[in-house]
């Protein structure tokens, strides 16, 4: 999904999202350019150079295909944007690293190289050889010191959001706000219970769900015994509600046919063969009033929702202090710059111009919220 704002499409990565989904570039390598060493602002007395803005943004236009002109300036009109304000955004988000950095030593947090090392040992795991992993590097715009300053700052930022959740709570009445505000969405939801055998036992496949069909085997006591999903095979094959996860195109499809306490035929993914029984379906009343008429689970999994928003609120409001107390002197763009194009060709006459809002621009949806924040807390990942 395109945020807005070009800087946030990539730079305002979670830790999470750098480790697990690859390297995303965000930092300052080189570029080549007239105006590389020219000073494009100061932080506290420290430069940044426009060789350094320029180099992050012509990565991301790589990355996102936008490195042709026409691409890039449709892309601008369309988010009514400016290489200008593409160039502030790229800024900020520079001098955001240097504010989480001070702001954290204030607070007496520091991270270990141990803990970067860490990190690093992880992504390198995704790579079969030194110079693959080397060569993503480049690709993305990095040096290897340049990408562990990322991860610094990203572990800085996770142990001051940290900190400041120490005393965020969610209310009851905004328990029940929340409730409200997902009910619609999550209206309909179902929890379900499955087995995964190895598609290469496809007789002992269908022998389990014969013999489940038959009600001499229950759902419970296969996963125990026969699933290789051993995460949710210890809870009885347990996987949660449907809207609050993500599983695999095909779980999805197969669960959405079933009633409660209705068992699926074999059902074949990447993983294997899935037997799924439909154990709940959540129906919201026409009137919330009380989390009580909500499963618990699913309260549960709104609370932590809510304790997010409510710190990532607090972590905003810190580091806007942090900008307040700092200073920050953007210097006026120079010509010649490598993404600096005419964006008026390529915006639309208003009459033209889609009533509809990027997706982005909406307010956030309960699927995405919901989705994503229970996502992560499921340990029954070969289901999804």
């Amino acid at each position: 999904m395109l945020k807005t704002k070009f800087a946030k499409v990539v730079c305002s990565l979670s830790l999470v999202a750098v480790a697990a989904t690859g390297l995303v570039s965000c930092s300052g390598g080189s570029s080549s350019g007239a105006n590389d060493s020219q000073v494009a602002a100061t932080i506290n007395d420290k430069k940044i150079t426009e060789g350094q803005v320029t180099s992050k943004v012509d990565a991301l236009r790589t990355k996102y295909g936008l490195s042709s002109d026409d691409a890039w300036g449709s892309w601008l009109a369309r988010f009514n944007m400016t290489p200008e304000s593409v160039r502030e955004e790229m800024i900020n988000s520079f001098a955001e690293g240097d504010l989480i950095a001070a702001g954290a030593k204030e607070m007496g947090l520091e991270v270990e190289e141990s803990e970067i090392d860490s990190y690093v040992s992880k992504m390198k795991e995704k790579y079969s050889t030194d110079e693959a992993w080397s060569a993503a590097l480049e690709k993305a715009g990095f040096s290897e010191s340049e990408y562990r300053e990322t991860i610094r700052t990203s572990l800085l930022k996770s142990k001051v959001q940290s900190k400041l959740s120490e005393d965020v709570q969610v209310t009851d009445e905004e328990r029940l706000e929340y409730a409200k505000k997902y009910s619609s969405f999550l209206n309909g939801a179902k929890r379900s219970s499955h087995v995964l055998i190895a598609t290469d036992d496809k007789e002992t496949a269908e022998d389990v769900l014969a013999r489940i069909k038959a009600g001499t085997l229950t759902i419970e006591d296969a996963a125990k015994e026969y699933s290789k999903d051993t995460g949710s095979a210890a809870k009885g094959g347990d996987v949660g509600w449907d809207k609050l996860n993500q599983f695999v195109k095909e779980y999805t499809e197969a669960l959405k046919e079933l009633d409660k306490g209705q068992v699926s035929e074999l059902v074949t993914s990447q993983y294997g063969f899935h037997i799924i029984k439909c154990t709940d379906v959540w129906e919201a009343p026409e009137e919330l009033t009380s989390t009580d008429q909500m499963p618990k689970d699913i309260v549960d999994a709104i609370t932590r929702m809510g304790t997010t928003t409510k710190t990532n609120e607090k972590f905003t409001a810190w580091l806007k202090k942090q900008r307040e107390a700092s200073n920050l002197d953007i210097k006026p763009m120079p010509e010649g710059l490598s993404y600096s194009i005419d964006v008026e060709k390529y915006k639309k006459p208003a009459a033209e111009s889609p009533e509809k809002k990027p997706e982005s621009e909406q307010e956030s949806s309960a699927e995405g919220s919901a989705s994503k924040s229970e996502s992560s807390e499921s340990d029954s990942s070969e289901s999804k």
